[in-house]
C-alpha cells in the first residue's frame, strides 16, 4: 500500500478554492490525487460498449509555494500520483491510448491550497525505461553494468561511508535486471533479506549502508504534446491500465 493509499482513508475532499483559501495553509497530495481521480471521470468517453476511454497526459497547476513543497518530495509523488491513477482507472473499467504522464506546474495566479487539472488524451508508444531511485534523485541505467558505492570510480557515487567504494552492481539486458554484492564489507540485502546475486523485481529495494535503492521499470510516451512541455515540472511516466507492460 502506496504513502497515499494511507493518507487518503477517510481524507477525501473536494478541492475547492475558497474553501482551501479559508482553510488551509498549503496543498496537500491527497488532494492532488482526488482532483486526478474527478479529471478522470469527468473526461472518460464511452468509444465502444468494451471501451471507455480517459485522458493519460495531466498538467496539474498550483501557486509558487506548493509546487515548491510537492517538487521536493521528489519522483516518489509522481510515481504514487501514477499508480493511483492507474488503480482508479482499472478500478473504473477505464482504458487508455498511451503511457499516463502527470506534470506538477508552478502558476502565479493561484493561492496557496489550490489547485487545477488539465489533461488530454495522447496517443503514443512506449518505451521502457529502467531507473534506479536513490535519496531522492533518479538515475537512468543507461548501460548493462551500473556499480554503486562511495569511490568515485563508481558509476554511481553515494555519499555514505557504510558503502565500500564498489559496493553493489546492478546487471540489466535490456528486459530483466539483477543485483551483484561486490564483495563489499558490510554486505547488502533485498527487501530486508542479505543476498549476493538476485533477480530485481519492479519496486525492489536494495539497501547497502545507509543508502535505499529502489530499481524501478517506467513507461516513457514517445509521442508527446508539445504545448505541455512546462519548464518548471515534475515529471514521471508510467504504464497504463494493464495493455501496457514491460516484457518479462
Amino acid at each position: 500500500m502506496g504513502i497515499l493509499d494511507n493518507f487518503e482513508k477517510g481524507l477525501e475532499r473536494a478541492v475547492n478554492g475558497a474553501f482551501a483559501k479559508t482553510f488551509r495553509s498549503g496543498l496537500q497530495p491527497v488532494e492532488i490525487t482526488s482532483a486526478l481521480k474527478r479529471e478522470l471521470d469527468t473526461k472518460a468517453a464511452v468509444v465502444s460498449r468494451e471501451r471507455i476511454l480517459a485522458p493519460n497526459q495531466f498538467v496539474v497547476q498550483m501557486s509558487p509555494s506548493d509546487h515548491e513543497r510537492m517538487a521536493a518530495i521528489g519522483p516518489a509523488l509522481i510515481d504514487e500520483l501514477t499508480g493511483l491513477v492507474q488503480k482508479h482507472a482499472k478500478n473504473q473499467g477505464y482504458s487508455f491510448a498511451g503511457a499516463i504522464s502527470i506534470r506538477l506546474k508552478s502558476d502565479s495566479s493561484l493561492s496557496d491550497g489550490m489547485l487545477s487539472v488539465d489533461s488530454v488524451n495522447v496517443k503514443g508508444e512506449v518505451s521502457w525505461t529502467p531507473v534506479l531511485d536513490i535519496g531522492g534523485k533518479r538515475h537512468p541505467i543507461t548501460k548493462g553494468r551500473t556499480i554503486i558505492g562511495r569511490g568515485s570510480d563508481a558509476d554511481i557515487t553515494v555519499d555514505d561511508s557504510g558503502t565500500s567504494r564498489k559496493h553493489v552492481e546492478i546487471l540489466w539486458d535490456g528486459e530483466r535486471a539483477q543485483a551483484r554484492d561486490l564483495g563489499s564489507t558490510n554486505g547488502s540485502t533485498l527487501n530486508g533479506q542479505p543476498f549476493s546475486q538476485a533477480v530485481l523485481d519492479p519496486d525492489s529495494v536494495v539497501q547497502i549502508g545507509r543508502t535505499r535503492i529502489v530499481f524501478r521499470v517506467l513507461a516513457q510516451a514517445t509521442t508527446r504534446n508539445s504545448a505541455r512541455e512546462p519548464d518548471d515540472s515534475t515529471r514521471a511516466y508510467d504504464a497504463g491500465d494493464g495493455f501496457w507492460g514491460p516484457a518479462r
